[in-house]
């Protein structure tokens, strides 16, 4: 069993981490506090992949336990997120510049010193400026919650958010409190406005959209991983 890792690749939600596995058949996977893990090969390296559990808590938890376990240098999280209408399109991948924790209600003191004390900044810098395949360099929001049509008008006005999603925040901030070098990206897989949301009572939407774009994520790492090594040799 794998001991030490250069990079381990998150999964949150549990759709995401089924729509995973048929990619790898000669995994053998072994479990963990949090869900299931594996090595696979992306790129001529071993790699840990780690289902985490969906929401801020478990990816908390997950991610500090792979950071402890396994050592690497880069994690990176792949999966999917919710885009508001006319800011990102489904299948947009987004490359998160900045993750944000946008569900806190501060009412004692300064509610921007909460909210920027829960985001984190990605150093990027070692991606250059041309990838191989199509992104948004976005800030990309989190909470324990899905956004819902009365939401949208309060989180264009608060934060100008183009997309949300209930791990990444949580991710990026363990990340950077053990500096570590991260990564996120995440496919939109359903959009919202002000008088409708497509994934509302609609799961079984999310599962199939769910299923086409991990499947386009998982291209991304040979590229990602090979690049990574090459800038920190």
């Amino acid at each position: 069993m794998t001991t030490t890792t250069d990079v381990c690749v998150i999964i949150s939600a549990g759709g995401e981490w089924r729509a995973l596995s048929p990619h790898f058949p000669l995994a053998e996977p072994f479990p963990t506090p949090y869900g299931e893990a594996f090595t696979g090969a992306i790129a001529g390296q071993q790699v840990v992949f780690l289902h985490t559990g969906w929401g801020k808590v478990a990816s908390a938890g997950g991610t500090q336990y792979a950071i402890d376990r396994w050592s690497p240098r880069l994690l990176i999280n792949l999966g999917t997120c919710g885009g508001v209408e006319g800011l990102v399109s489904v299948n947009d991948v987004i490359l998160a510049q900045k993750t944000v924790i946008y569900d806190i209600i501060e009412g004692m003191s300064s509610y921007q010193a909460a909210i920027e004390h829960y985001s984190a900044q990605a150093n990027l810098d070692w991606l250059g400026n041309k990838l191989p395949f199509q992104v948004k360099r976005l800030t990309l929001y989190s909470a324990d919650r899905d956004i819902r049509p009365m939401d949208v008008a309060g989180i264009l006005k608060d934060f100008g958010a183009p997309a949300a999603d209930w791990e990444s925040g949580a991710f990026a901030w363990v990340c950077a409190r053990n500096g570590v070098d991260w990564l996120v990206l995440r496919a939109v897989t359903d959009l919202v406005s002000d008088r409708k949301a497509e994934a509302l009572d609609n799961v079984d939407l999310w599962r199939q959209r769910t299923g086409q774009v991990m499947k386009s994520l998982l291209k991304t790492l040979p590229w990602l991983i090979e690049r990574y090594q090459h800038t920190h040799p």
